[in-house]
């Protein structure tokens, strides 16, 4: 529960990070002289839940009951769904069918390169770790 608690508030810090982020490029870069504060709230409040949920559903690879491929399944289920339901609901994705499925296979090509990044790195680590291991 600590763990949870302690990962909610990461968070949601940088949700709030991004939302700030996004709004000073928007000034900055994007020639944006005013902000429309109903929008600026509905879109603030999207990136803390946004980051609250990216940073909590790891937590899926740390139930030890759960094979490697149900953790990955459960974890880019619950994004994939929790990132629909807000990012439809805000605006972020039009109800267009066609950027609906491009936005799926984008999620998961981008997921599916992020978790072999970190399979590959993690299975390197663990090589590193027998070989020191292999010389005591």
């Amino acid at each position: 529960m600590k763990s949870f608690i302690m990962r909610s508030f990461i968070g949601i810090c940088f949700g709030a990070i991004v939302a700030v982020v996004v709004t000073n490029l928007l000034f900055l870069v994007g020639g944006l002289e005013a902000i429309d504060g109903d929008l600026f709230l509905k879109n603030s409040l999207g990136s803390l839940f946004c980051g609250w949920f990216f940073i909590v559903s790891p937590m899926y690879f740390e139930i030890r009951k759960l094979t490697l491929s149900q953790q990955t399944i459960l974890h880019f289920v619950t994004v994939l769904v929790l990132y629909f339901i807000l990012a439809l609901t805000i605006g972020w994705i039009p109800f267009n069918t066609n950027i609906i499925l491009l936005t799926i296979f984008s999620a998961i090509v981008v997921y599916a390169g992020i978790w072999t990044a970190f399979y590959l790195y993690f299975k390197n680590q663990a090589r590193k770790l027998n070989d020191d291991l292999k010389k005591c």
